[in-house]
Order: structure tokens, then sequence, then C-alpha cells
């Protein structure tokens, strides 16, 4: 197991784009299959954005981090830096903590970024987007994926998570927010199953709602049992699925869905909705 470990870690960047593109294709492929909802605009308009959104994330990630996650918690094993590092519990059990406690930790980022009025300006340009699929699970603020590097790295250190946990984790928490974020309908009964272990679409889409009620519930990207603790779980929407307004009151024009609305969204305010629209 030490050598497959070792072989992840020293291929870290392949292992990572191989889940990520082969988890897209995946989603992209089922959700054409087995839609929840009915597009209110058209691959053509969104996913060039979107995904143009998550190649410059990457290109500002590593410019702006040469050593990522991954090589802070390995500096951290070979140092001694943080918590597991340094109580002598089973390697194994480092890890587990370190994946669960990494999740937690990402749970209140989401709910900071919601609750601080500055970081909801870089953050509501994941929630802009009015229609709701995989490509949404990528779709964040270059400044927001730089905060949000710099809170992951520093509590990889501070918990001193071994290198091959956060590596797990990474590709973990990738591959369930585009799995989460997909357009997919799931029969019931399976999603209640798969509540118990792991964030559903139909879980994450409510928080995707217009309604500020739902929108500030659900923050799980990945485990589900801490909107579960923490008093912030919604079932289901006020609407049905198929009928409820996704997206913000404000930034619904078609053109807001261009890369370059998209990045000044934070530095803008949006045009407010008629008076009688009802979002709430």
């Amino acid at each position: 197991m030490e050598n497959v470990f070792d072989t992840l870690l020293a291929n870290a960047t392949a292992f990572r784009l191989s889940v990520f593109f082969g988890v897209l294709a995946l989603m992209m492929g089922l959700e054409a299959r087995f839609p929840r909802r009915a597009r209110s605009h058209s691959r053509k308009a969104r996913w060039p954005s979107n995904l143009g959104i998550v190649a410059l994330n990457s290109l500002v990630a590593r410019a702006a981090f040469p050593v990522a996650a991954v090589g802070i918690a390995a500096l951290g094993e070979t140092n001694g830096w943080g918590l597991f590092n340094n109580i002598g519990w089973p390697f194994w059990v480092a890890a587990v903590l370190s994946v669960v406690l990494l999740d937690f930790a990402i749970y209140l980022q989401h709910i900071l970024f919601h609750a601080v009025p500055a970081l909801w300006r870089l953050h509501r340009m994941h929630h802009a987007d009015t229609d709701f699929d995989v490509t949404n699970g990528a779709r964040f603020h270059p400044i927001e994926i730089v905060l949000s590097m710099a809170i992951k790295m520093a509590i990889v250190a501070a918990l001193g998570a071994p290198a091959i946990a956060v590596l797990i984790f990474e590709v973990l928490l990738n591959a369930t927010a585009m799995f989460n974020h997909a357009n997919l309908k799931l029969p019931p009964n399976l999603d209640l199953f798969l509540r118990l272990f792991v964030v559903t679409p139909d879980m994450h889409r409510v928080h995707h709602s217009a309604l500020p009620r739902e929108t500030n519930s659900n923050f799980g990207f990945n485990l589900p049992w801490w909107d579960y603790l923490m008093g912030t779980y919604t079932a289901q929407p006020e609407a049905p699925h198929e009928a409820m307004t996704i997206g913000l009151p404000t930034f619904r024009s078609p053109r807001e869905l261009r890369l370059d609305r998209m990045l000044t969204q934070p530095f803008r305010d949006g045009t407010p909705p008629p008076p009688d629209t009802k979002y709430e």
C-alpha cells in the first residue's frame, strides 16, 4: 500500500486531472441521458465560460501557490509540523481524521463566504448561474480560489495531515462537487440512501435556489453530515425541483454568462428584479 501511495503522490497532478476529466465526462453523459430539469440556456451559451474559468483558475492557483496543499503536507511530515505529526497516532487514523476534518473546514469556510459581505461578493459568482449542471461544480471566482487555497494550506499545516490524505481529500472533493452539481435525476430511494454518505444533486440544488432561506442551507460539498449536525439542512426546496428558480435575484441577464462579466461580478451591483418578482 505504501508503494501505491508513493506512486500517487509522485503523479499527483496526472491523478487529479484523470479523475477530473473522467468524472466530468461521466456526469455530462449521465445528465444528458437522465436530466432533472430543462435548461434555461444552451450548453453553448454557458459551458465555454464555465469551463474557461476552470482553466483560468488552474493557472492562477499554480502561479499563486507553486507548492500546493499536498506539498505543504509533505513538508509538514518532514519537519514535524502540525497535530498529527506530533501525537503519534497510527497513520490510518490520522489519514481518515484528516479527510473528515478538512471536509468540516470546507463546510465552515462555505458558511463564512455566505456570511461575510465582502466574501459573498466573491462567492456569489458561483450562485449567479441560472442553470445547474456539472460545470457549476468548478465555477468559482479566481480570488475566491486563491483565498480558499490559502485557508486550506493553513489548515493542512495545522493538522499535520498526511500528504496522501490531502491528495485523496482534494480528489474526493472535486469529484463529489461535480456529482452534486450535476443536472441528474436519481431515483428517490437512491437519493435518500446516498444522502447518508454524500451530498446528492437534489440536496445541493436547494443551495442554488434563488430563495435566500434555501441558499443559506445545505452548505456541504462532500459529506452531508455537517448540515444535519449544525442545523443547516433543508430536505427539499419550496418549489418542485423542476420548477424552482436557480441563481440569484440579480445577475440574471444572459450577458452575465460571459466570462468577462463573471470576472467583474464582485465589483458590480446587480440589477434588482422587477417589483412583482417573488423570490421569497
